[in-house]
């Protein structure tokens, strides 16, 4: 006899919107940022191997689990008109957004120190870091709104899950702060698991990408100095190698 149990379905990405609501269907979207951001924290921390957005990625996954308990202790409704499932207060998207923007704006303003300023490094203004921080508020702020505009949550339940995400966010950022100034952090990257994965801590004084460009630009100087004096820096690297090899036998 066949299985006539309802299927059930996963509903990560699964996002109800009027289809005749050009703002709905923009809102659809923006209801997938804690799914990209996500991404997000993953490459990075796959590419860089820095702790400090392996930190905030913790900080992340535990807002989400704060979130996750107070949806099943509180147990209120979504609003009458989303005929979803699951409870409504606090908004886990507000949340999520919340602790995303403050914690890369306490980061920005507060704890990245840039090295000063010299003829091939240009750090990250002030003015910059406020324009980044700002916008990380701004676009947190739409996708909460965008909750409300789709019927899943309530004002209230998208008030509270922000400032949910806000005070999680003072709260991560001042327990990490302990944790460096009591030299745990220095400790954990000794360990080995965390060397085996090459882990790091430079972001918070390097740019990382202006610091691959200035390796970048001083490896062509090398090589146009190389190439001026009338050597090709692949042959002058093969006769180094050759006499490194002569020194050896």
């Amino acid at each position: 006899m066949a299985d006539l149990r309802p299927l059930a379905s996963l509903s990560l990405t699964l996002v109800h919107y009027n289809p005749l609501d050009p703002i709905s269907y923009f809102c659809a979207w923006l209801a997938l940022v804690p799914q990209a951001l996500c991404i997000v924290y993953v490459t990075l921390i796959w590419s860089t191997r820095e702790i400090e957005i392996l930190l905030m990625f913790i900080g992340q996954m535990a807002c989400e689990a704060v979130n996750f308990a107070l949806k099943r202790s509180l147990k209120e409704e979504r609003p009458k008109q989303m005929h979803g499932k699951g409870y409504g207060m606090p908004s886990s998207h507000a949340q999520f957004v919340a602790f995303f923007s403050a914690s890369l704006t306490l980061f920005l303003l507060f704890r990245h120190v840039p090295k000063p300023p010299s003829h091939s490094h240009t750090p990250l203004s002030l003015v910059s870091r406020i324009g980044l921080s700002a916008l990380s508020l701004a676009c947190a702020g739409l996708v909460a709104w965008s909750r409300a505009y789709l019927n899943y949550h309530t004002k209230k339940q998208i008030i509270v899950g922000f400032e949910g995400g806000l005070l999680f966010a003072v709260l991560w950022f001042l327990l990490t702060m302990i944790l460096r100034r009591n030299g745990h952090l220095e400790w954990l990257l000794e360990q080995n698991a965390l060397r085996l994965f090459r882990m790091r801590d430079m972001v918070v004084e390097e740019d990382l990408c202006q610091a691959g460009w200035e390796k970048w630009e001083s490896k062509k100087i090398a090589n146009s100095a190389s190439v001026n004096s009338g050597k090709d820096p692949v042959i002058r690297e093969k006769v180094d190698l050759g006499e490194n090899k002569s020194s050896l036998k």
